[in-house]
């Protein structure tokens, strides 16, 4: 089955018992400019929240062995390194420097993103209206398929952030939630290899299970795979 672009371009392999989600297997995960600058100019999102989910979305990479890209605006000039929560998790990942706001223009991040091998993009950036909107713009006229990462990206204001995802939206975009695609890659929780990790992630930056879950959870787990 070929999946082709609505510009035509650089036609997808997709496996059709995807059907439409993401798995480990079939997108790379982009993370721009998570530097305690630019935290301190987020006004979209509480910044406590903004971490933990920006948190989520790098232990779904982490757990699951996704390829990653990290990439940083001008760190050494003002804007300081990406924040110690992110590289510690792939302490093997140079972020690439850049002095573009677009990290479409710069060279270096386009080489990467080309040698995941991966047509799907998921990705979080500080600032929405910037540095998330105008690489997803660009990278979808290059026929990839861009998920936009709501809630681990974070705007000047939420007047931006919003203007910004309906922009990305109206040119093809996708927007998703950080918990989103981690359960997206676990799928079932019968796939006991991460299931650990994934209850973990879940209950160290997510409020949503009660206290029965721990009993709920381990029958569940036990279950043969489908």
């Amino acid at each position: 089955m070929i999946l082709v672009h609505a510009s035509g371009q650089l036609p997808m392999s997709v496996n059709p018992s995807d059907k439409g989600l993401l798995t480990p297997e079939n997108c790379t995960v982009i993370f721009v400019d998570h530097q305690p600058q630019m935290f301190f100019g987020v006004a979209s999102i509480d910044r406590q929240v903004l971490l933990n989910n920006l948190l989520v979305l790098a232990k779904a990479a982490k757990i699951f062995g996704v390829p990653v890209v990290l990439t940083a605006v001008q760190s050494k000039e003002f804007k300081g390194d990406l924040l110690p929560e992110l590289l510690e998790l792939f302490p093997g990942e140079t972020p690439i420097e850049r002095s573009t706001m677009n990290s479409w223009d710069n060279a270096d991040f386009v080489t990467a993103v080309k040698k995941t091998g991966r047509r799907n993009l998921v990705i979080a950036a500080l600032w929405t209206e910037v540095c998330l909107a105008m690489p997803a713009l660009q990278a979808l006229t290059d026929g990839y398929f861009v998920y936009a990462v709501e809630d681990a990206s974070g705007g000047m204001s939420l007047v931006a952030h919003h203007a910004a995802l309906r922009r990305m939206e109206q040119a093809g975009a996708v927007s998703v939630t950080a918990l989103q695609v981690l359960l997206e890659f676990q799928r079932d929780w019968a796939h006991n290899e991460h299931y650990d990790q994934v209850i973990r992630a879940v209950k160290a930056h997510c409020n949503v299970f009660g206290p029965d879950w721990e009993n709920v959870g381990t029958e569940v787990s036990k279950t043969p795979p489908y």
